[in-house]
Formats: C-alpha cells, sequence, structure tokens
C-alpha cells in the first residue's frame, strides 16, 4: 500500500511538473512569436494652415499673408527628416498653400478630405503603419486628434495659434500623443 501511495504521489508530482514546463513552453513561444512580429507604427502629424490674409474679412477662402508663406516653408523644413508617405489638407486656399512647400519637397501629391464626412475609424485603416500630414483649421484640429486619440482632450485652437503641431502615435491600436508649439 505504501508503494502505491507513493507512486500515485510520483505520479502527480511528474504530472504537476509536466503540466508547469509546458504552460512556460507554450507561454515562451507565445512570447517570442509576439517579439519578433514588428509593431505597427502609424504616426499622424496634424497642424493648422498657416497665418492667412485678413484685408477681406468677408473672403471665405483666403490665401495667406506673407507671415503664412514663411511659416509653410518653416513647416517644410520641420517635415524634412521625417519619412513622409502622405499629405492631407482640406480644399481650401490657406490649408493647400500651407501643405504646398511640404509636398513640393517630398514629391507627395496633396490629398484633400472633408472634416464634415471623414470617417476616422476607415481614415485609420487607409493610413495604418504611414506617417502622415494633415492640415486643416482651429477649429477641425483639435477635434481630429481627439477622434484619433478616442477621448475628447483638446479644445478648439486660439484663431492666433498658427504654430501648434499635434503628434498622435498609434503602436498595435494604442494612440499616444503630444503637443507641440513650433515658432
Amino acid at each position: 500500500m505504501t508503494s502505491t501511495i507513493k507512486l500515485k504521489k510520483l505520479f502527480k508530482v511528474f504530472a504537476f511538473s509536466f503540466s508547469f514546463l509546458l504552460f512556460f513552453s507554450c507561454k515562451n513561444s507565445a512570447d517570442k512569436e509576439n517579439l519578433n512580429a514588428e509593431p505597427v507604427i502609424t504616426t499622424f502629424y496634424l497642424i493648422r494652415h498657416a497665418e492667412k490674409d485678413r484685408e477681406d474679412p468677408n473672403n471665405p477662402d483666403p490665401e495667406l499673408n506673407q507671415d503664412g508663406l514663411t511659416r509653410a516653408l518653416k513647416w517644410a523644413e520641420v517635415f524634412n527628416p521625417i519619412a513622409l508617405d502622405v499629405i492631407y489638407s482640406t480644399n481650401y486656399e490657406r490649408t493647400s498653400m500651407t501643405a504646398a512647400p511640404t509636398s513640393v519637397k517630398k514629391d507627395i501629391n496633396i490629398q484633400y478630405y472633408d472634416p464634415d464626412t471623414l470617417d476616422v475609424e476607415e481614415f485609420k485603416l487607409q493610413n495604418e503603419g504611414l506617417n502622415v500630414l494633415v492640415v486643416g483649421h482651429s477649429n477641425t484640429t483639435p477635434i481630429l486628434v481627439n477622434q484619433l486619440l478616442g477621448i475628447e482632450k483638446y479644445d478648439q485652437m486660439d484663431d492666433a495659434d498658427n504654430s501648434s503641431m499635434y503628434i498622435v502615435r498609434i503602436i498595435d491600436g494604442k494612440a499616444t500623443d503630444i503637443l507641440l508649439n513650433m515658432h
């Protein structure tokens, strides 16, 4: 009887040890697979258009003023070291003109979007794994940032703010952000 009890205990210890080893070897294999998989990283750079010409307050689609043209050139320098894949702009003179120097420097055609009809989830899927510049407005840029983040974090931009850049990075579906001011 004693040898039977010892055999049962030995079998339980063996079964437990085997299960323990099997569990951790499977876990390690899964961890190794996850380590070998490259994360999917999408980066959105969102800016407001540069300074617009305010001489005619009734003009709904003004061009950039001289300060705005200078800032648009500065944005192109800011984005020079960044490997952009796509550039989006609303279909307005001031946003197109802000995006133009970067577009020319990077040899990337500007794609137009309508912030009122943009499906953000589809937009994220279409741009998955890319570096994306989005040029918008004081009332549309923070809204898009909030939608990309999935939280209400940013308020409408001040009308005098033409130098802020929001960076939203989505790594394997998890979004982080930073707000920079480029004077």
